[in-house]
């Protein structure tokens, strides 16, 4: 079976066009999202409209969580205070903006999504089975992953959140993260993985064998940065978009 997963659109609609427009190419069975379909970038209602009508299965992001049901904090990790700041700032401007409708829609998103395909037990998160908000980096210590596969009971756990994708093997098991199609990590020293390009994983599952392949999307990023600008947003979101580490 043939599969398509992406994650952290966070309302940047060029970049979800075009990954979903790559994705057709490849013929897959079913795709997924990962969630944070919203947050930071200039299109809540657009990419929440067009998820629910190419009727996509997402779980719910916590970003997702936040503005949907109006909380303080989008429960997210920031490094300080003025970061914080400028999160509270997107997730304020995006419940504003957000639709009665496309709040609904973000309500229902489940917490998590199983799945069974040939013999193998697929469990599909944002953060982990555990919290929306968790972060599972690829360098997590052997005795969590395998935590991790006890506690879910599966063979397959595709996450988000992070916006660093990675394929981690444990035994006859695969942790992945699928990366981020919407908001980039800004290129610092850590992070290997960096591009401007929007991201989705393919995944091959069968029988015998599991194939993962990370694919790179190039878009109009600047389109979408121009966005976030004129919409009044933090220049820094159209920084990250971009590329650029901002001052």
């Amino acid at each position: 079976m043939k599969l398509a997963l992406f994650s952290d659109i966070h309302s940047n609609l060029y970049a979800l066009e075009a990954v979903l427009s790559d994705i057709e190419k490849f013929f897959v069975d079913a795709a997924y999202c990962c969630g944070d379909l919203v947050g930071y970038g200039a299109h809540p209602n657009e990419v929440v409209k067009l998820i629910a009508e190419k009727r996509i299965p997402t779980v719910m992001g916590n970003y997702d969580d936040g503005v949907a049901f109006d909380r303080i904090l989008c429960g997210c990790d920031f490094k300080n205070e003025e970061e914080a700041q400028r999160g509270e700032k997107s997730l304020l401007w995006t419940r504003q903006k957000l639709t009665f409708e496309n709040k609904q829609i973000l309500k229902q998103l489940p917490k998590e999504i199983e799945l069974e395909i040939e013999g193998k037990k697929v469990l599909i998160v944002h953060g982990s089975h555990r919290a929306l908000n968790e972060y599972l980096h690829e360098m997590l210590l052997k005795g969590e992953v395998s935590r991790i596969f006890e506690e879910t009971g599966a063979d397959i756990v595709f996450c988000g959140h992070t916006h660093i994708p990675y394929v981690r093997k444990y035994k006859d098991k695969f942790l992945v993260n699928v990366g981020t199609v919407g908001k980039p990590k800004p290129p610092v020293p850590d992070v290997k993985h960096f591009s401007n390009d929007a991201v989705w994983m393919y995944a091959e599952i069968n029988d015998e064998d599991t194939i993962f392949r990370l694919m790179r999307v190039p878009y109009d990023y600047e389109k979408s940065a121009r966005a976030i600008e004129e919409a009044g947003l933090p220049y820094h979101f159209a920084d990250y978009v971009r590329g650029k580490n901002p001052d």
